[in-house]
């Protein structure tokens, strides 16, 4: 009756078996129906448990899943499995469902008897390891007061199995299996899915609930511990880190503003509140970054929770990045993006009515609202998020925040803040040759700390009278050390000067690996290295500035991180960007160019002092002159600076770009309802003190008429009465403007420049086309050497020299000026420029080599490397400019190609592998000629074997690589899978159906 299934090991009847073992078992009276079962459970669903238990958990890790207040479900998540072995597939595999539905509630019913005081002291000796059943205050510090008992009494379920032999269950439910269909997929997948199913049903009950719950890892499941735990080696959380998650504000959902210093742990917080919008309210999530590099790394970080948590992480920064995203209907997504393009995408959310499937905005760096541009555009992105959704929740961290009450009424947030530091951090000024503490007790903020100690020859004394080389020899080479310095140049004078007044017993320090590294930036520059480089690093010695390629930078990240370089001379945008921490931060001056240092940025630099769990204290030791001493006493005992809207310093930018786009989104399209959504701006919030010349009604008056006048809105605006029921519109040319991010200052002369080119785009290669992507704000910072454009125009061929006379550089003109002749005509030098800057993309598409292209046309490499950026990021914008406007068709195909080319500048066979998260060129030529030569191919790759078979591959690194590759294939395969099913979708409407 059974056919396959009366028998699992050949001769042995299965019924037989379990009567064999029940009988034998139950006639001990102090063994409860558990350990009967058990025994031949253990053998059947061995397998289950052996699939289940997951290469990234600790053996035995048990799960408590809290269903309701009475009783909890308790499964055993992880048996020991070896890791070098595959497991086998389970015996059960092959069983139709109700049996295993039937193991599975013999596990329940059972489940009072294993938690009975018999059994409690018979598994003592089992239940020793810290993994194991626990309440979920376990996996938080100082939670048991918050966490309500759990109800394990179940004796009456115990007793009433006892009255009836296992073997009339088994019987019994195997009868009903001769009609039960076979399943064709694996049951043990099937009850690993519904096991994680099950507990984000539990955790999503637990976060919604007005009580404080925190579940089994704050309403998350408890693989996420585990993910935390094997990913980034985080076994608990700081007590700052749980108060804060438990807060009552978090648990109804309401915005956040918290403030520590940095490296307290605030981006840990961040994530877990990500983590749990993504897989309790299964609603998609923007994290807004300041940098693309940082953006980069998060991708990275994250990609490999994605992977194994089941949602998706998308990249928007520099040219990548879909507007509006793919709708995805099983899987969410975690947008991380810089600023400007998280606005971009806020706008297409608006746009196509999804703004409220964001679930969750969280910016890092959130006092950066004060800083220029960006700031606006960062204010813009919150304002409109705060008027348009009132169901996405902001949280915003930072660790230098001065006037809150501001960003709390802006944000309608609340406010945590903590002084929680890992590691005690402690500063010192240096005034000649002594070192004071600071002390903001004492009247002059100084106290006397000690003199240095080191023997200066009069040689030494000229070559380094601030005493750097004393500093850093108190560290270095067993303890890392980074020296701010004002500028570029600076940094790697002090590099080489440090260098050369170092013993030689420095170069003897991992000797190999500086040589590796040393080799490995050869192979960046095509066999050119930095001069500089190559004399520092021997010493476990470099500089870090926007003068190297990114490669470069990478690398010399890289061999810091893992203490091959022990020194690093950089300047302030370290502090801002990757984390790159230091037993001691020496500031080489209180100056950042010419400017006196901000106590913000004096702030972020002393704060990379003191790594946790290395060091037992950081140092940060401020150099100053006499003539300064008094600057300095006021910086390092003055408050943080404010932080003011720039939505009226950044005009273009700020100010005309929000009433362009409230306009075009239809947010706001009367002067009234503009009035009444900038009261919602933090430049609303601090109007009396930013606008005292005029009032906030009539600046946004003079605003809307500009971009009538412009051609960008059509409407009129009445002079008496503001309160004007006259709508505004907006025209094609606006709505390409703010759909292409395009500033407005250069929004009139793109548009010109774009309808000339159709007149005569010259296609026979894409100088012409490079021209119209060069970036217009990168002009003014260029200085043609007239030799070099005249030879590069020279070598053009005859077509590609008349580019330059239709955008208005005639070839005279070029000559005249190489020849150092008078000039009569008057030629724009915004256009010259620019076309000098297109000479430069193009040779280097042509090249792919930054270092020769750099030398060909005497420009640091970084100064070309920001180009080719920067150029990537603008054809991307002016490409969304041209889909808005019909008349530009002919664009759209050939500069998504342009883009593409920009993004990558690489030989076309390596684009697959550098789409991965932190793959750059470099490491896409190490696996090309390592034979990993599609996505797929690195996807599916076994990161042990990139570790061996890749130079300078760290194993951290490697599973990165392969996580992001599997993550992109995974958004590859869903977009396409979204677009067979939409395609497949029946319409509601079909004529003549009901």
């Amino acid at each position: 009756m059974f056919g396959d299934y009366d028998s699992f090991y050949g001769s042995d009847s299965l019924l037989a078996q379990v009567d064999d073992v029940e009988h034998k078992y139950l006639q001990d009276k102090n063994m409860d129906i558990k350990a009967a079962g058990e025994v031949i459970l253990g053998n059947l669903q061995s397998g289950i448990h052996q699939k289940k238990a997951d290469n990234f958990s600790t053996s035995e890790n048990m799960i408590v899943l809290k269903a309701d207040k009475e009783d909890a479900f308790q499964m055993n998540e992880n048996n020991a499995v070896d890791s070098n072995q595959e497991p086998t597939e389970s015996v059960l595999d092959d069983l139709p469902s109700s049996q295993l539905l039937y193991f599975e509630k013999m596990d329940e019913l059972s489940f009072g008897s294993r938690t009975s005081p018999v059994s409690e002291r018979r598994n003592k000796c089992v239940n020793t390891s810290s993994d194991k059943i626990r309440s979920p205050s376990s996996f938080c510090p100082d939670a048991e007061h918050r966490s309500r008992p759990i109800d394990f009494s179940s004796d009456s379920k115990c007793d009433s199995f006892k009255t009836e032999s296992l073997k009339d269950h088994l019987k019994s439910a195997m009868t009903g299996n001769a009609k039960a269909q076979t399943l064709q997929v694996s049951k043990t997948k099937q009850l690993k899915e519904a096991v994680l199913s099950e507990e984000i049903c539990v955790a999503r009950k637990t976060i919604e609930s007005s009580y404080v719950d925190i579940g089994p890892f704050y309403g998350l499941p408890s693989k996420v511990k585990d993910l935390f735990r094997q990913f980034r080696g985080i076994e608990t959380l700081y007590e700052w880190q749980h108060d804060c998650l438990m807060l009552e504000s978090l648990q109804h959902r309401k915005n956040l503003i918290y403030s520590l210093p940095t490296s307290g742990g605030k981006t840990l917080v961040a994530e877990i509140i990500i983590l749990q919008e993504l897989l309790c309210r299964q609603k998609d999530v923007l994290m807004i970054l300041p940098y693309v590099a940082i953006v980069q790394e998060k991708v990275r970080g994250l990609s490999s929770f994605g992977i194994e948590l089941g949602f998706l992480v998308e990249e928007y920064a520099g040219s990548k990045g879909r507007f509006p995203p793919i709708k995805r209907r099983k899987k969410k997504s975690l947008y991380i993006a810089t600023i400007e393009k998280g606005h971009a995408l806020v706008n297409s959310l608006i746009e196509t009515e999804r703004i409220d499937d964001l679930g969750l905005v969280v910016v890092d760096e959130l006092h950066m609202l004060g800083e220029g541009s960006r700031g606006a555009t960062l204010e813009i992105t919150l304002a409109k998020i705060l008027y348009t959704s009132k169901n996405t929740q902001i949280i915003g961290m930072s660790a230098t925040l001065n006037n809150v009450g501001d960003l709390q009424k802006f944000l309608q947030a609340e406010y945590y803040t903590n002084n929680f530091r890992p590691v005690e951090l402690k500063e010192y000024v240096k005034i000649r040759d002594t070192i004071y503490a600071v002390d903001s007790k004492t009247e002059n903020g100084f106290t006397f700390s000690r003199l240095l100690n080191f023997k200066y020859s009069s040689n030494l004394e000229k070559a380094d009278p601030d005493h750097i080389i004393a500093l850093v020899t108190e560290v270095i080479p067993k303890y890392s050390c980074l020296i701010f310095c004002p500028t570029k140049k600076n940094c790697e004078n002090v590099a080489s000067m440090v260098c050369k007044y170092l013993k030689k017993e420095f170069r003897a320090h991992r000797e190999k690996e500086k040589q590796d590294l040393i080799k490995n930036l050869k192979n960046i520059g095509n066999g050119s290295v930095c001069p500089v480089l190559k004399q520092t690093i021997p010493f476990g010695i470099a500089y870090h500035h926007s003068g190297l390629t990114n490669d470069e930078r990478k690398s010399i990240e890289e061999a810091y991180s893992t203490g091959v370089l022990c020194l690093l001379a950089c300047t302030a945008t370290l502090a801002a960007g990757v984390n790159l921490p230091a037993r001691r931060v020496i500031l080489r001056a209180p100056y950042v160019a010419n400017d006196f240092l901000k106590k913000n940025q004096y702030k972020q630099m002393i704060g990379r002092a003191g790594r946790a769990g290395i060091d037992s204290a950081g140092e940060s030791i401020l150099i100053a002159q006499e003539k300064d001493k008094h600057l300095v006493q006021v910086l390092v005992n003055s408050p943080l600076e404010n932080c003011y809207s720039n939505l009226l310093l950044e005009l273009t930018k700020g100010m005309q770009s929000l009433l362009l786009s409230l306009v075009g989104l239809k947010i706001a399209v009367t002067h009234e309802e503009v009035d009444n959504f900038m009261c919602s701006t933090l430049l609303g919030v601090q109007q009396q003190l930013l606008s005292k010349e005029k009032s906030l009604s009539e600046i946004i008056k003079d605003g809307l008429e500009n971009l009538i006048e412009k051609g960008l809105l059509k409407g009129r605006i009445s002079e008496k009465d503001h309160s004007s029921k006259c709508m505004l519109t907006i025209t094609p040319l606006g709505k390409a403007t703010y759909k292409g991010s395009i500033d407005l200052a250069y929004c009139n002369l793109l548009y010109r420049e774009l309808k000339k080119g159709l007149e005569g785009l010259i296609l026979e290669s894409n100088l012409h086309l490079l021209y119209l992507a060069t970036p217009y704000d990168m002009t003014s910072s260029c200085s043609p050497d007239w030799m070099i454009y005249l030879r590069q125009f020279n070598q053009l061929s005859a077509a590609e020299q008349k580019v330059a006379d239709i955008v208005g550089v005639p070839e005279s003109f070029i000559t005249k000026k190489a020849s150092g002749q008078a000039i009569r005509k008057n030629v724009d030098s915004a256009v010259v420029n620019r076309l000098y800057l297109s000479f430069v993309l193009y040779t280097l598409l042509k090249e792919t080599n930054i270092w020769s292209v750099s030398e060909k046309f005497n420009m640091s490499r970084g100064y070309v490397q920001n180009l080719l950026n920067s150029a990537a990021s603008f054809a991307s914008c002016v490409l969304h400019f041209c889909e808005e406007l019909e008349e530009f068709w002919v664009y759209k195909a050939l500069l998504t190609e342009l883009t593409k080319r920009l993004t990558y500048c690489v030989k076309t066979e390596l684009i697959p592998l550098m789409e991965v998260a932190g793959v750059l060129e470099a490491r896409a030529k190490q696996l090309y000629n390592a034979g990993y030569k599609t996505l797929a191919h690195l996807a599916n790759a076994n990161p042990e074997t990139l570790v061996k078979m890749i130079e300078h591959l760290s194993r951290r690194q490697a599973k990165q690589i392969v996580s992001s590759a599997q993550m992109l294939l995974s958004e590859k395969a869903e977009a396409l899978q979204e677009e067979v099913e939409e395609l497949l979708k029946v319409p509601t409407d079909i004529p003549g159906t009901y």
